[in-house]
C-alpha cells in the first residue's frame, strides 16, 4: 500500500484550488488549473494519494465502470514512480485524460476510506499521472508488431469509438473511424465546452492513434455519404459507436418559437467557434435572459458558456426535488448517491430553482411576434405513481430571451441504419445486442451510448474496450485484448 498511516496523518480531502471566477469567465481555458510537476502541487498529490488503504476489497474497482487499478497507481504516484503509474493507468483506461476530467468519479463514492471520511481525491490522481506522463514524455505509441489482414470501419468518434479503435488497431487489424462532424472526437470535441476539457487533450491523443496505425475519416456521415450495405461491404467487421444523440423534447405550446434550442446546438455552435470556425446566425447569449430546462451536466455546460458570453441572467431549472446535500439512508455506501452537486460552472453564477415544471413558452406582440418573451412554470407535484406534473393553481410566467432545453437523450439516431440494414432494435430504442455486443447484422457490433443508452464517459470507454475484444474474437478466433464484463453485465449495473 501507499503510506500505512497516510489516511490517519491526513484526515481531511485537498484539492488543487481552481482558477478565481473573475479570471476564468474572461477566456475559454480550464477551470482547472493542473501543474505538473509543480512542488506543491506534487507533495499535497502525494499526501492524498498516501491516504489511499489498499483495501483488502477494494471497492473502487467496482464503482469503476473500467475497474481501475486505483490502488495500485495510488501507490506508485506516492513513491513519485510516475512510469509505473502511467502503465497501470493505462493497462485499463485509454484515455484517463478525459475521464480524469470530465467523469463524474462513482468510484470516489465506493472509496471505503468514504464511510466515515472524505474519500480518496482518485480523480485528481488519476489526471495528474497523465498530464505528468505526457509532460515526460513517457505516452508512446503502441505499434502493432504485424497486422491480421483483417479491415474494421468504427462508426463515431466518441471515447467509445476511440477506445474500440485504439484496441483493435493494437490487436493488428486496420480500422478506420467514421465522424460526421468535421472534426474527430464526438461529444468531447464539440459538446464538452474548452473549460472542462481544452482540445489539445483530443488531438495529443489522436497524434499517437495515428502514429499507431488508426485512420481517421472525418466529415463522412455514414448512411448517406456512405450506405450501411457499402460499408458492410468494404469492411470486414463494423463496430456502431453513434452514441444518444436524440434529444429529449418538451411538448409544451409555444416550443416552437425563436429562441427556443436544443440545449447541444447551443454548445456544437460554441465549441466550433471557441475553436476558430466561423458559425453563421450563432445562438449566442450576450444580454440576454437565459433559461436552461434540465440540471444535469449538460445544463451545467450551458451555464457556464452563457456565463462567458456575457448573458444577462441565467437560471436553471430542474422537474424534480433538490438532492440531499449528504447521502441519504437509502443510498448508502458504497452505490453512487444522488446529491446536490455545486459545479465550478455553478460557482460562476446563475441561478437554480427546482420543482419547476415547464408549462408553456410565451411569445412576444409586434416586432417580437414569434420570439420567447417569456415561460410559464408551475410547482411540480408528484403523484402516487410516480408521475411529476404541474400543480394547477401555481403558475407564474419568468422573462426569457434564450431558452436552452437539457433534458438529455433518449437514444440513437437509427433511421438510416434500419431503413438500409434492417438491424434490431429495442423497445427503448437501442441497437440490440448480444452478450458479446454484436448486433442481429453478422460482423456488425455496438459499442456505448448508441447501445446501452446515455450515460458515462467510463461506461463508453468500457464498452469499447469490450467491443474491441469481441470484434477480435470475431475476426481471429480468439483474442488477447482485455474483455472483464458483457453487455448483459454492463446492463445490470447503474
Amino acid at each position: 500500500m501507499a503510506d500505512p498511516h497516510g489516511f490517519l496523518k491526513v484526515r481531511e480531502r485537498e484539492l488543487p484550488a481552481n482558477r478565481p471566477v473573475p479570471v476564468r469567465l474572461m477566456d475559454w481555458r480550464e477551470v482547472h488549473e493542473h501543474r505538473a510537476g509543480h512542488p506543491e502541487d506534487t507533495a499535497v498529490l502525494t499526501s492524498q494519494a498516501g491516504r489511499c488503504m489498499d483495501c483488502g476489497i477494494p471497492f473502487c474497482h467496482n464503482g469503476c465502470p473500467l475497474g481501475n487499478l486505483i490502488p495500485e497507481w495510488n501507490d506508485l504516484v506516492w513513491r513519485e514512480q510516475w512510469a509505473d503509474a502511467s502503465e497501470r493507468l493505462h493497462a485499463t483506461n485509454n484515455f484517463p485524460e478525459f475521464t480524469g476530467r470530465i467523469c463524474p468519479a462513482p468510484c470516489e463514492s465506493s472509496c471505503v476510506l468514504g464511510i466515515n471520511q472524505p474519500p480518496v481525491t482518485i480523480k485528481n490522481v488519476e489526471v495528474s499521472i497523465i498530464d505528468e506522463a505526457f509532460d515526460r514524455g513517457l505516452v508512446h505509441p503502441q505499434v502493432p508488431q504485424r497486422l491480421t489482414g483483417h479491415t474494421v470501419a468504427v462508426v463515431g468518434s466518441g471515447p467509445a469509438g476511440l477506445a474500440a479503435a485504439q484496441q483493435l488497431t493494437r490487436a493488428g487489424h486496420t480500422v478506420a473511424v467514421f465522424e460526421r462532424d468535421d472534426a474527430i472526437g464526438g461529444l468531447l470535441r464539440y459538446g464538452v465546452p474548452d473549460f472542462k476539457l481544452e482540445k489539445r487533450h483530443i488531438d495529443r491523443r489522436l497524434d499517437q492513434m495515428r502514429a499507431e496505425g488508426t485512420r481517421f475519416r472525418p466529415g463522412v456521415e455514414i448512411g448517406r455519404d456512405i450506405t450501411w450495405a457499402d460499408l458492410r461491404a468494404r469492411f470486414d467487421a463494423v463496430v456502431v459507436a453513434t452514441g444518444a444523440t436524440a434529444p429529449r423534447e418538451l411538448r409544451v405550446p409555444g416550443v416552437e418559437l425563436d429562441g427556443v434550442h436544443v440545449a447541444m446546438d447551443y454548445l456544437h455552435q460554441a465549441n466550433a467557434v471557441v475553436a476558430g470556425h466561423e458559425v453563421p446566425d450563432q445562438i449566442v447569449a450576450t444580454g440576454k435572459h437565459v433559461i436552461i430546462i434540465g440540471g444535469g451536466d449538460t445544463g451545467s455546460d450551458c451555464l457556464g458558456t452563457a456565463l462567458r458570453q456575457g448573458a444577462a441572467s441565467v437560471t436553471t431549472l430542474a422537474i424534480g426535488k433538490r438532492p440531499p446535500s449528504e447521502r441519504p439512508e437509502n443510498q448508502p455506501w458504497p452505490t453512487d448517491p444522488i446529491l446536490f452537486e455545486v459545479s465550478t460552472s455553478h460557482e460562476e453564477g446563475g441561478e437554480r430553482d427546482y420543482l419547476a415544471s415547464t408549462v408553456a413558452f410565451l411569445g412576444g406582440e409586434g416586432e417580437d411576434a414569434g420570439r420567447v418573451r417569456a415561460l410559464r412554470l408551475a410547482t411540480t407535484e408528484y403523484l402516487p405513481d410516480g408521475r411529476r406534473v404541474p400543480t394547477p393553481g401555481t403558475e407564474r410566467d419568468i422573462p426569457a430571451d434564450l431558452v436552452l432545453i437539457a433534458m438529455g437523450f433518449t437514444g440513437p439516431e437509427t433511421a438510416e441504419i434500419v431503413e438500409q440494414t434492417g438491424v434490431a432494435l429495442t423497445p427503448r430504442g437501442l441497437v440490440e445486442r448480444s452478450e458479446d455486443f454484436a448486433t442481429s447484422l453478422p460482423g456488425v457490433f455496438v459499442a456505448g451510448d448508441a447501445g446501452r443508452g446515455q450515460s458515462l464517459i467510463v461506461w463508453a470507454i468500457a464498452e469499447g474496450r469490450a467491443a474491441a475484444a469481441a470484434v477480435d474474437t470475431y475476426l481471429a478466433g480468439s483474442t488477447e485484448l482485455p474483455a472483464p464484463v458483457t453487455a448483459r453485465t454492463m446492463a445490470l449495473r447503474p
